[in-house]
């Protein structure tokens, strides 16, 4: 959280959404055959099914600053209280309306109080916390996950990463992806941003010796 606020580059902002979006769409589509069996069933953030995740998704899409500060006052600070509240919100009635609602903020760049690139990190990595439960894989456009990777070994803010990949070197075998000096730690862009951002069933798909000191320094999403 202490990680300096980086200077607007409007240029980059706006391809950084138009990339967001991109990833929403193919998300919503990905998920548009799902039964209610497989809606029920547990995403990688703990406690939390795919379709609560899908929903928390679509609030942090309708979140712009100052609504994001009224709900982390009127939950007393608690901002695990504030995510629950805004979830609940966005849920609906049916699964067909949770898709719904999420289909509706793909074009959406209303944001909480973070970088645009933050959004696309959130985007990938609670998709990955829906698609991997559900068998569902998504051939990710190299540029976006080492745009993804780049933001996250260089932050704290939101999730810890940069601090989880101290001392490691991670190499991606699938582009130009790599950070840090020490034990290695290698695999596919997509699966070391999932690990940076502490989904330890990733540390599966990577090789090296410094995978362990990773997995362990893994929690729950």
């Amino acid at each position: 959280m202490t990680d300096p606020a980086p200077t607007a580059d409007p240029d980059r902002e706006t391809g950084i959404w138009s990339l967001i979006r991109t990833e929403r769409a193919a998300l919503a589509a990905d998920l548009a055959d799902l039964t209610d069996e497989q809606w029920a069933t547990p995403s990688l953030c703990t406690g939390l099914t795919v379709r609560e995740v899908l929903a928390h998704l679509t609030a942090g899409a309708s979140l712009n600053a100052v609504s994001w500060l009224a709900g982390v006052i009127r939950c007393r600070f608690d901002f695990d209280k504030q995510v629950a509240m805004r979830l609940a919100e966005q849920l609906g009635a049916t699964p067909g309306e949770t898709l719904e609602r999420f289909r509706r903020v793909v074009p959406s760049t209303t944001k909480p109080p973070l970088p645009a690139i933050a959004m696309l990190g959130e985007t990938i990595v609670h998709g990955e916390d829906i698609r991997r439960p559900l068998g569902i894989r998504r051939d990710y456009p190299i540029g976006v996950v080492t745009e993804t990777a780049e933001y996250y070994r260089g932050s704290d803010l939101v999730v810890v990463a940069k601090g989880r990949i101290g001392g490691l070197r991670l190499v991606a075998d699938d582009g130009p992806f790599t950070t840090g000096s020490g034990p290695l730690v290698s695999g596919r862009t997509s699966t070391l941003v999932m690990a940076m951002t502490g989904r330890a069933t990733y540390c599966d798909d990577l090789e090296g010796d410094g995978v362990e000191l990773l997995r362990s320094r893994c929690g729950t999403a």
